[in-house]
């Protein structure tokens, strides 16, 4: 955690922020611009000059940001300079609260695809093959939403004589996996790069990899909240 401007030592400039927040000069004066940052005073020549509140603020704007977001987290300090304590309390119980249900997903999800990776799959038969509203109804999704999975290239079906998209049990096994990264947190683009390996024999390994990716993140940005709630206690006292 960075250390903090001694309140006995007084006033600090720009500069001086921006070095012990690790951002540039003018990152500063946007994050006071818009609000992140209480109103700086100003010197008798006209300078900005900043106190212990300006600094524990940008610096628990730079670990909100990592915890959920710089858009998010400019929203939670403009509003930690002018909410009642509170409310404040509360918002920050409720992003505590949606990363804890993050990780029990994860965890939940982690198990099931497990499970899932490792089944065997025996000879393949023409009538194994599921339709679209079939799965979709197996799997509680919207065909939509598995229409949308094979334009993506996740899941892409075989059709049948009369072009009617038939998933066969290789197929209906990735369409699980999907799933179940989808629910831990996983968007389209990092699924792109992670079924390929798992459709062509990474199994439950390349599996445990991307959830132990994914749990990382979550730390990462747990231990981030933790510090900001740090300065945010400097901040609203």
């Amino acid at each position: 955690m960075q250390s903090v401007t001694n309140p006995a030592r007084g006033i600090v400039r720009t500069g001086e922020v921006a070095h012990r927040v690790g951002c540039s000069v003018q990152q500063v004066r946007k994050l006071e611009r818009t609000g992140v940052l209480p109103a700086a005073q100003r010197s008798q020549s006209g300078y900005r000059t900043y106190g212990e509140r300006h600094l524990r603020s940008a610096l628990a704007y730079r670990a909100l940001a990592v915890a959920i977001g710089p858009l998010e987290a400019g929203n939670v300090m403009r509003g930690v300079h002018s909410w009642p304590l509170q409310q404040v309390l509360s918002t920050l119980d409720a992003i505590h609260a949606g990363l804890d249900a993050e990780r029990r997903l994860l965890a939940a999800a982690t198990r099931v695809a497990a499970a899932v990776a490792a089944e065997a799959v025996g000879e393949v038969h023409p009538a194994d093959a599921m339709s679209v509203s079939e799965l979709a109804g197996a799997l509680g999704l919207r065909a939509s939403t598995l229409r949308h999975w094979e334009a993506v290239g996740l899941v892409v079906p075989g059709r049948d004589g009369r072009g009617h998209r038939r998933y066969d049990p290789l197929q209906v096994r990735d369409a699980r996996l999907v799933q179940q990264l989808r629910m831990s947190g996983y968007r389209v683009q990092a699924l792109r790069e992670v079924m390929p390996q798992l459709q062509h024999g990474g199994g439950d390994g390349v599996m445990s990899e991307a959830l132990l990716t994914r749990a990382r993140t979550v730390t990462e940005r747990s231990r981030a909240l933790l510090e900001a709630a740090a300065h945010l206690h400097a901040v609203v006292s």
